[in-house]
C-alpha cells in the first residue's frame, strides 16, 4: 500500500490551516520575527495563503499557485533583505514552524515531524541565499514539493 502524502498523512487542508495560523501567532510574538508578520504591507489573507503555500509543497492541491502565484513570487516577498540577522531570523523561524505542529495539534509521527523540519530548514535556506541586497530571482520557479524522502524534483 501506498503512504499517503505528508499533506493527507498531517491532517489535509485542516490541518495546514492550524499550521499556518499557529505559526503565525508564533511569530508575531517573537521579537525579531514579528515586524515582517505585523507589517502594514502584510496581506490580510496571508494565514490562508501560508496554509494553501504549505499544502501544495506537502502534496494537496495547487492551490497557491493557481491563486497566487509561483515560487518566484514567494522568494520576491522575501529576498534582498541583506543582513547577518537573517541567519538568526531563519533559526528562530524554524523554531516557530515546530512548535506551531505542536500548538496546531498534528499527528506527533516522528517521521512526519522530521519531514517538516528538514523541509522548514531547507527552505530557510533557499530565502537566506536570496537576503543579499543584488539579488535576483529567476522567473517562473515552481512551488517546491517535499516528500517524505525530501525535496522532489520535477
Amino acid at each position: 500500500m501506498a503512504r499517503p502524502s505528508i499533506f493527507e498523512f498531517a491532517g489535509g487542508e485542516p490541518a495546514f490551516q492550524a499550521l499556518a495560523a499557529a505559526h503565525h501567532a508564533r511569530c508575531l510574538a517573537d521579537p525579531l520575527l514579528n515586524h515582517p508578520f505585523d507589517h502594514p504591507d502584510r496581506k490580510p489573507d496571508h494565514v490562508e495563503r501560508l496554509a494553501a503555500y504549505w499544502a501544495e509543497v506537502f502534496g494537496g492541491p495547487g492551490t497557491y499557485t493557481a491563486k497566487y502565484g509561483d515560487q518566484s513570487s514567494v522568494l520576491r516577498l522575501h529576498c534582498g533583505e541583506g543582513g547577518d540577522v537573517m541567519q538568526e531570523f531563519g533559526r528562530r523561524f524554524v523554531a516557530c514552524f515546530v512548535a506551531a505542529a505542536d500548538d496546531a495539534g498534528l499527528p506527533g509521527d516522528a517521521q512526519l515531524r522530521q519531514a517538516l523540519r528538514a523541509y522548514m530548514e531547507w527552505a530557510v535556506s533557499d530565502v537566506v541565499s536570496y537576503s543579499p541586497k543584488e539579488s535576483v530571482i529567476p522567473d517562473g520557479k515552481p512551488v517546491p514539493r517535499w516528500s517524505w524522502e525530501g525535496l522532489a524534483l520535477p
